[in-house]
């Protein structure tokens, strides 16, 4: 028996490549061009089309009124995948002054170029080659010298969902580092992590929490305290945490250069 999972578990994984690619990669919902089921992440529940589409709208909705988006803003999204956010921002607000999304992942930022880009020249997508054992096993180590494609103080917004929630301390540093460079003195950064108070300072895929994770990197979960230490390094500030609303129990977590406003959680 283990030998035929043995066979079974990559024959599945070249038949998937297959109909990845031979596969129609777009499908359409009134207006909207959505990217194929097959090809987004998360839960099941993102392979209903509109669900998919209520979300992405929600999530521009969300920066409109937490971080003050519009049509003048300048917007990073790190790990755009295949162009949720984008697709709400244009939905919501329609084209802004300057989008950019970067991801490691090198299909998602194909289709994001050929189904958005190529209609809206001021939302453009950056393939980012570092590694990451989740998403891109074969990419660049990242090093305390990574350095993202933009100016310094270029970014009113910098969003990120379900991103630090699949990577491990080091690396969640180098970019936060990152975000203090870019972040305009005004700006917001959004971001989703698995936060808890009261457990080791970071964990990938923790045995008996919240569900089953499989495959590297499928969850790290991070001290709360911990966290807020990393965050402070960085020279940023947690300036308001919810705790577990969103996918998969994730915490909402909003970080400016203002003030300290301490995290609550019920």
């Amino acid at each position: 028996m283990e030998g035929r999972v043995s066979v079974i578990q990559p024959l599945r994984r070249v038949l998937a490549d297959v109909y990845g690619e031979l596969a129609p990669d777009r499908t359409i919902l009134g207006t909207t061009v959505l990217p194929a089921k097959h090809l987004r992440f998360g839960g099941k529940e993102f392979k209903n089309d509109d669900f998919f589409l209520a979300s992405a709208q929600s999530e521009a909705q969300r920066l409109v009124r937490r971080c003050g988006l519009s049509k003048a803003s300048v917007v990073l999204d790190v790990g755009c995948g295949v162009g949720r956010l984008p697709i709400g921002i244009l939905d919501q607000v329609g084209d802004i002054r300057v989008y950019r999304g970067v991801d490691v992942h090198s299909k998602s930022i194909r289709w994001c170029k050929l189904h958005i880009e190529g209609s809206h020249p001021s939302f453009q997508f950056r393939l980012i080659d570092v590694k990451n054992r989740c998403y891109n096993p074969d990419g660049s180590p990242l090093s305390d010298s990574f350095r993202l494609p933009f100016d310094d103080s270029s970014f009113d917004i910098i969003y990120l969902y379900s991103v630090f929630s699949h990577m491990m301390p080091d690396d969640v540093s180098v970019y936060l580092g990152e975000f203090s460079r870019l972040l305009r003195p005004e700006g917001k950064v959004f971001l989703t992590a698995f936060l808890e108070e009261g457990v080791p300072d970071a964990v990938e895929n923790p045995p008996d929490y919240r569900m089953k994770w499989n495959g590297p990197l499928h969850c790290v979960r991070f001290n709360l305290s911990f966290f807020t230490g990393l965050v402070r390094d960085a020279g940023l500030r947690l300036s308001e945490f919810e705790y577990g609303q969103e996918t998969d129990g994730q915490s909402a977590i909003y970080l400016s250069r203002t003030a300290v406003v301490g995290p609550t959680q019920p």
